[in-house]
């Protein structure tokens, strides 16, 4: 897994030569420096999960990681929650502006991270005129370190051969990225909220499952290094880059945010993204 500081050090490496970052660029910069001190705060848990149960789990597609598992400090939750709602507040070109009920991390209950985790609708603050879309954005934000720190600990213990499944092993969530390795092309997915990896077929759409290949397609850029998957079936797309194309170091993270303009083709084209959180 790549680490945040890797990309933070990348991401000033570009501002300096350049100058300036694109603001959503100097935005992901600034969160990412709040989630790196989140992270090394939190430390690296130790999941109380047995090898046999690890095996069991995976056997049975079932993710190495329920809410009820998680043992966070939530008092750090909320700090990095109101810390990155504030961030979001500093872009309101970006996402629009902030209601106060989201300035102060209390907001993010237990059960409002839970309903988060297990994908079920958030609960919306009754005071305020907040959307769905940006409380799930900043949850997401606040929750991301501590589930990539889960992941860091738990991916080596995972056969991937075993899984192939369309969601993450670690915390269960849906890929919004992918990569072609560079030792014989296989594919494999990036989930967007621990950033754990793992390994998925190449003829099946990530999303929806579908095999038949009349439904599925991926289109090339000219350098070859960027992928775009397309189903016909669930009208769902996915970003890939081809590691054996590659002239230099690749941070997967941050080629979410590097091929917003691939997001922007697929959408204009009526397809709308994987991996919903």
């Amino acid at each position: 897994m790549v680490s945040s500081e890797e990309i933070i050090r990348t991401l000033e490496e570009m501002q300096k030569e350049g100058g300036t970052l694109s603001p959503l660029l100097t935005f992901y910069l600034k969160l990412l420096r709040l989630q790196s001190e989140a992270e090394q705060c939190f430390g690296i848990p130790k999941p109380g999960l047995t090898k046999e149960a690890i095996g069991k789990r995976i056997e049975q597609g079932q993710p190495l990681l329920t809410f009820a598992e998680l043992d966070l400090d939530w008092a750090l939750v909320r700090d990095t929650a109101e810390k990155a709602a504030a961030v979001f507040a500093e872009h309101s070109e970006l996402f629009g502006q902030v209601p106060e009920s989201l300035k102060t991390g209390q907001f993010l209950t237990k059960e409002a991270a839970r309903v988060w985790c297990e994908g079920s609708k958030l609960p919306v603050p009754l005071a305020e005129n907040v959307s769905e879309s940006l409380l799930g954005s900043i949850i997401h934000a606040a929750l991301s370190p501590f589930l990539t720190s889960y992941a860091k600990a738990l991916l080596g213990s995972i056969d991937f051969e075993r899984w192939r499944r369309r969601y993450c092993p670690v915390c269960g969530g849906s890929p919004d990225f992918a990569f072609l390795d560079k030792a014989n092309g296989s594919r494999w997915l990036l989930c967007p909220r621990c950033n754990a990896e793992w390994l998925f077929q190449r003829l099946a759409c990530p999303c929806c499952g579908s095999q038949d290949q009349n439904a599925l397609a991926y289109f090339i850029d000219d350098s070859g290094l960027y992928r775009l998957y397309v189903c016909e079936r669930c009208k769902h797309y996915l970003k890939a880059v081809d590691l054996r194309q590659a002239k230099g170091e690749v941070l997967l993270p941050l080629e979410r945010w590097l091929t917003l303009d691939i997001d922007a083709q697929a959408r204009e084209w009526g397809y709308t993204p994987c991996g919903g959180q």
